[in-house]
């Protein structure tokens, strides 16, 4: 249960004013089609977060070891800080003229710009931590539809009202306890 909450509420926070949100609300004016805006968003992202947490995964089966664990944890300390830092869609990260409407323009833009993305490294990195693929992938979707569902349907609406900073702060300090914790359980602090 750990492992599902954790990666919901990570991803949940720095999904918050992320590119991939400000794509999802680009995509809703676009189309006008929320719900399959809402499920090319949950394949794009269960594909992209199921490589990323097998990857965490496979990298906590090969290295084991108390600096394999400080290195998740200095991972999850990095995360606090680029989670700081505001994201903006590019212009060229924008769909081009949809010709495939909007499911399958959505997932395919979706997994596209989420690859890199913090989200995605928070992902492998949940997926080390845990050692959990459907767990941690069923989190953090779960996290980015919670995100992402209501930039949807609201999305204009939301970012007039929501202080982004706000909320990147809070994200910031979440994944840093997650990192400062993982740190200090490796150090054999935690018991």
């Amino acid at each position: 249960m750990e492992t599902l909450l954790t990666s919901t509420a990570v991803v949940a926070l720095a999904e918050i004013g992320d590119k991939t949100m400000l794509l999802a609300i680009v995509l809703a004016t676009r189309f006008r089609k929320p719900m399959p805006i809402v499920l090319g968003i949950l394949v794009a992202t269960l594909a992209n977060h199921a490589i990323a947490a097998f990857l965490g995964q496979s990298i906590a089966g090969i290295m084991q070891g108390p600096w394999f664990r400080y290195a998740v944890g200095a991972s999850f300390v990095a995360m606090a800080v680029w989670t700081l830092v505001p994201d903006k869609l590019d212009e060229d990260e924008e769909p081009a003229t949809p010709r495939f409407g909007a499911f399958l323009t959505t997932v395919v833009a979706f997994f596209l710009v989420e690859i890199g993305d913090k989200t995605q490294i928070a992902t492998i990195a949940l997926g080390a931590q845990f050692e959990s693929v459907l767990l941690v992938t069923t989190g953090t979707t779960l996290g980015m539809m919670l995100a992402n569902v209501p930039a949807v349907y609201f999305g204009s609406a939301i970012v007039e009202r929501v202080s982004l900073k706000a909320v990147r702060i809070v994200a910031a300090l979440l994944f840093f306890a997650i990192g400062a914790w993982v740190i200090a359980d490796a150090a054999g602090c935690v018991q």
